[in-house]
């Protein structure tokens, strides 16, 4: 007997061009090159802002439902729906950065460190640019006692936001830290 192939398996979602709702990677560069030369802290910050509510565009009805459902789980606690949710995303837009990375932050709320960081190379593997999931790489890096590591993802945020005054901390504590001086 053949192998039936699964039919009822969802299918990747794949468009020819992007959702209306789908960030414009002109108006991405535009405000990274912004952020990249800001040095008042709360106008980088409105700029970063403005970044993550792009990457957090999916350009999908149906993706945003789910997502929506995922943040109201997770606002709950009920960390399993959510992550039952942001699988489905992952399915179903497996290019949408930005669906893995909350996922890996629901994998991290659940204390499953080793999915969190996967997650969170995935995002970045899809966009490196990705501003939530560079801040959790180091975070997590620094968690786990990796600090040479943590230092370097904390640098490729600082290229990206230098005004980001709790990175910058980050990075000089790290710096002392990894030279054995006390800060």
């Amino acid at each position: 007997m053949a192998a039936n192939s699964d039919s009822s398996a969802p299918k990747p979602v794949i468009a020819a061009e992007p959702g209306p709702l789908a960030p414009d990677d002109s108006q991405l560069a535009s405000l990274f090159g912004k952020l990249s030369r800001e040095r008042n802290s709360e106008q980088a910050k409105t700029l970063a802002d403005q970044i993550r509510g792009l990457q957090a565009q999916s350009g999908s009805a149906t993706i945003d439902m789910l997502i929506g459902n995922a943040d109201k789980a997770v606002s709950e606690q009920r960390y399993g729906a959510a992550l039952d949710f942001l699988d489905q995303v992952t399915l179903l837009a497996p290019d949408f950065a930005d669906g893995w990375n909350r996922r890996a932050t629901v994998h991290y709320l659940m204390g499953n460190f080793p999915k969190a960081m996967a997650d969170t190379a995935h995002v970045l593997a899809l966009d490196a640019h990705h501003l939530n999931a560079l801040s959790a790489l180091a975070n997590m890096l620094e968690d786990s006692g990796r600090d040479a590591q943590a230092l370097q993802a904390w640098q490729a945020y600082l290229k990206l936001y230098p005004a980001d005054q709790d990175a910058q901390k980050e990075s000089l504590e790290l710096i002392d830290k990894l030279v054995g001086q006390k800060t």
